[in-house]
């Protein structure tokens, strides 16, 4: 049986690994993967909260299933894992009010990263995820690789490819629930693992050992500038194919009970 680790060598290997203090972090993680540690997920996120010190923001995705009026202080999340599940469920923490698309946040930019949005697209600039960007932070990932980066959807968004995808989401329209289809770019994730090859090749992705997951560590906006304009991003500029859109659609068909799309698959 495996050794837990205590949120003190948590802490130890968040900063190793590059987490910077009074930082913004965008977590994506599978306690699954990490575990076990010193008082499980809300040990982890202790940890997460320590290496970036009383000055920094630590974000998760607290996305929802859309298929029922969404309220931020009771809505549960759907395959985003128990880690973020727990998060949003802290004192002081802030959730933003997407129907389908929620983030939450805790620290001094929390407010700010988690302001009302547009409905559509959900990951564009005008976003949690873009304000992460814009705030210089950094996307970790726990035990995930670049397939659950919700980072990648803001690159596509900013550099309009032209492939997109509707999906229905219930909003309150004057008071009224109503099925709307949201907007945004398509969640099949095809190609995403390729981040890792790219990143690595110009040192722009640190790696190492969290509890027990394997860690990636990436700035925002370097994540976006390599998906947008280096060469490896190029597949994001034109349609996928259309059996990778068939898998798209039939990922998206499985999240309302099953994994399927970006930031999604948590355990």
């Amino acid at each position: 049986m495996a050794t837990t680790i205590s949120t003190e060598q948590l802490v130890t290997q968040l900063k190793a690994l590059g987490v910077r203090e009074g930082g913004v972090v965008l977590v994506h993680t599978a306690f699954s993967a990490v575990r076990p540690v010193e008082r499980g997920p809300l040990g982890l996120i202790a940890a997460l909260r320590v290496a970036l010190g009383p000055g920094g923001t630590l974000v998760m995705p607290t996305m929802t299933a859309g298929d029922a009026v969404f309220d931020p202080a009771t809505t549960p999340t759907d395959g985003m894992g128990i880690t973020a599940e727990r998060f949003w469920r802290q004192p002081g923490v802030v959730r933003s009010g997407h129907p389908g698309a929620s983030f939450a946040a805790a620290g001094p930019l929390a407010r700010d990263i988690c302001r009302p949005q547009p409905l559509s697209p959900p990951h564009g600039p005008d976003s949690p995820v873009g304000r992460v960007h814009d705030h210089d932070g950094q996307v970790l990932l726990l035990g995930v690789g670049h397939d659950a980066s919700t980072t990648l959807h803001l690159a596509e968004a900013l550099a309009r490819v032209p492939y997109a995808v509707t999906h229905p989401c219930v909003v309150l329209v004057d008071g009224v629930a109503r099925t709307l289809l949201l907007a945004e770019t398509d969640h099949c994730c095809a190609g995403f693992e390729r981040a890792d090859a790219w990143l690595r090749a110009g040192g722009l992705q640190r790696e190492g050992p969290v509890g027990y997951a394997r860690a990636r560590l990436v700035d925002a906006r370097a994540l976006v500038r390599g998906r947008r304009g280096g060469a490896a991003a190029r597949p994001a500029r034109v349609p996928v194919p259309a059996d990778a859109r068939v898998r798209g659609v039939r990922a998206r068909a499985r999240e309302r009970g099953a994994p399927g799309r970006a930031g999604r698959r948590r355990q």
